[in-house]
């Protein structure tokens, strides 16, 4: 069972693995910060050797941290009167950044063939996943320089102007380009509507309109690839993207209106921009960046290409320098050591990343599963999908209300990851290695998507509760960062189990109706690139062809539920914090 405290007045759940942890370690939510280090008065860390020295100001400070602490439950009430009118308005931004990650689906054909650049489309997709993972971990210390409104406006002009860009691009290089400039205003628009919200509501408030959000996100996530297909049938293709520019000038000016929140220090922009860390955010820029396009290019192209390695051969002394920079040098960091380097903090990033990686790939892999095995429609295969989507909205919703009730988070997020982990191992065992079952992974689906939901709720509540007030911002961009990577990760590796074991598997069956090893490897490329490439087989090809790429959906679904293990495992290093009402 786990260890009960009461520390400065609040009770304290402890995981079992950190039974032995003592309150005043830098793990427990309530205890101090390091002994070198306080909070000065704008909210910044400083060195303070006197304090290391002078018992009296450790006291002080041990104190004045835990009233720091406190006072980030308590929210802003009378902006928080105001939420249904300024809801409506932050979470707009929310629904088309998650449209755009979905939106070119269903029309990058038609795009691809009027630009005459078929070979190239892959890039509309990529160039906006790039910048928007890469820019959504800056926003959280933008935010904490120029304000939370400041960097929503911005994220929303910047994204209003890619649309823009995108609907009037006229070869493949200025889509690209102009996608890519929209990422960057992506990236704000979701990470920063989660941070204001962490400043209005009360830690057990805040997981309910998270999972309205959520609710918000997956309905755009949802409605992309139909409202690009919509454009590409109806009206073209270009007013996808151009139908985006008057509602971001609609959310622009329903925020500036309705989210009035409390007047800041005006400061000098000179100053500002002076507080900027600009060596750590290029270099956080780069080793995300060429760590993605490893992953893409690896998974779509081939490990042994240049384009892969050398990127993610890049990356990682990138993202070493990264963490050398902002310990040692950065004044502002965007990524500061005490919160990379906490346990707490690394334990619910690694459930974020395992988590993203593993269920987003297995969604990304069902509808395929669907198509070959039970040659179902691309729109039938979307459709056996929305139960689990629903189930995922679900769960998030109740893990909201269940921390607003009990003011816990730990145990919840225990279960529901191995609940997720139950679900994903479902999914497998019904593909194949047990039976072929489309019930079965419906049910899977099913749970693995309602443990998901609550899982991201509880994670970035226990993200926020760990952290101090003026960290929080910071922190929950590292979270927003943590799930991208995942989900790319999660897909490049998965693509990659499973094209290998096709080509095995092609390899080693084909052969034996009479066709060449060669013809076997150009088969499994093209299967890979279209599947409707399978109408043109042979009955008796096709036949073989569609047991093998079953085969390989199931490896990938297997490499799924190793992924969604390291979120469980990584669950039981949490520690819970009581939530205060």
């Amino acid at each position: 069972m786990p260890q009960e405290e009461l520390q400065n007045g609040n009770a304290t759940e402890t995981s079992p693995l950190l039974y032995n942890v003592q309150p005043t370690d830098s793990l427990a939510p309530e205890g101090p910060l390091p002994a070198s280090h306080h909070v000065n008065g704008n909210g910044t860390f400083h060195k303070d050797l006197a304090a290391a020295e002078d018992d009296d100001t450790l006291e002080r400070q041990e104190t004045n941290t835990s009233i720091n602490r406190q006072k980030q439950y308590e929210g802003l009430p009378d902006v928080k009167k105001r939420m249904k009118y300024i809801f409506p308005a932050v979470v707009v931004g929310v629904f088309l950044s998650a449209a755009d990650q979905t939106i070119i689906v269903s029309s990058y054909g038609s795009i691809g063939s009027e630009l005459n650049a078929l070979s190239m489309t892959s890039w509309i997709a990529t160039a906006y996943f790039l910048t928007l993972t890469s820019f959504q971990p800056l926003y959280g210390k933008l935010s904490d320089i120029f304000g939370r409104k400041a960097c929503l406006l911005f994220g929303y002009t910047v994204f209003g102007l890619g649309c823009l860009g995108c609907g009037l691009a006229q070869d493949i290089n200025q889509l690209i380009a102009a996608r890519a400039f929209a990422g960057i205003g992506g990236g704000a628009m979701t990470t920063v509507v989660s941070i204001l919200l962490s400043d209005v509501c009360t830690l057990r408030e805040r997981g309910q309109w998270q999972g309205y959000v959520n609710i918000v996100f997956a309905a755009g996530s949802s409605a992309g690839a139909p409202i690009g297909g919509i454009a590409v049938d109806y009206i073209g293709w270009r007013w996808a993207f151009l139908i985006q520019v008057p509602l971001c000038v609609i959310a622009f000016l329903a925020v500036t209106f309705a989210l009035h929140l409390p007047q800041r220090e005006q400061a000098d922009w000179r100053k500002s921009l002076r507080r900027i860390d600009f060596p750590g955010a290029i270099i956080l820029l780069s080793a995300v960046s060429t760590f993605c396009l490893a992953l893409d290019r690896g998974s779509n192209v081939s490990w042994t290409a240049p384009v892969a390695y050398i990127p993610l051969a890049t990356s990682i002394p990138l993202f070493i320098i990264f963490v050398l920079v902002e310990m040692n040098l950065a004044v502002e960091p965007f990524g500061p050591g005490h919160i990379i380097f906490d346990r707490t903090m690394i334990a619910t990033y690694l459930c974020n990343f395992f988590s993203m990686a593993g269920w987003l790939a297995a969604i990304f892999y069902i509808p395929l599963y669907f198509q070959v095995v039970d040659h179902v429609t691309a729109t039938g295969a979307g459709l056996r999908l929305i139960p689990g989507v629903i189930f995922g909205v679900l769960g998030s919703l109740h893990a909201g209300y269940y921390m607003r009730r009990t003011g816990k988070y730990y145990w919840l997020t225990v279960i529901v990851y191995a609940g997720l982990a139950l679900g994903t191992f479902t999914i497998f065992l019904m593909s194949g290695i047990l039976l072929n079952s489309t019930i079965g992974i419906v049910l899977g689906m099913c749970l693995a998507g309602f443990s998901n939901g609550n899982g991201i709720t509880t994670t970035l509540i226990g993200i926020i509760a760990n952290a101090s007030h003026e960290d929080q911002a910071v922190a929950t961009a590292c979270s927003y960062l943590f799930r991208s990577l995942g989900s790319v990760f999660g897909v490049s590796i998965s693509a990659t189990v499973a094209n290998q074991a096709l080509r095995k598997s092609l390899a080693s069956e084909l052969p034996q109706l009479g066709l060449p090893e060669g013809e076997a490897l150009d088969i499994a490329e093209k299967v890979r690139q279209s599947l409707a490439y399978l109408r043109q087989l042979d009955p008796k090809v096709r036949h073989v062809v569609e047991n093998c790429f079953a085969k390989s959906t199931n490896a990938a679904f297997g490499l799924q539920v190793a992924l969604v293990l390291g979120a469980a495992i990584s669950a039981w290093f949490i520690r819970d914090t009581r939530l205060s009402k």
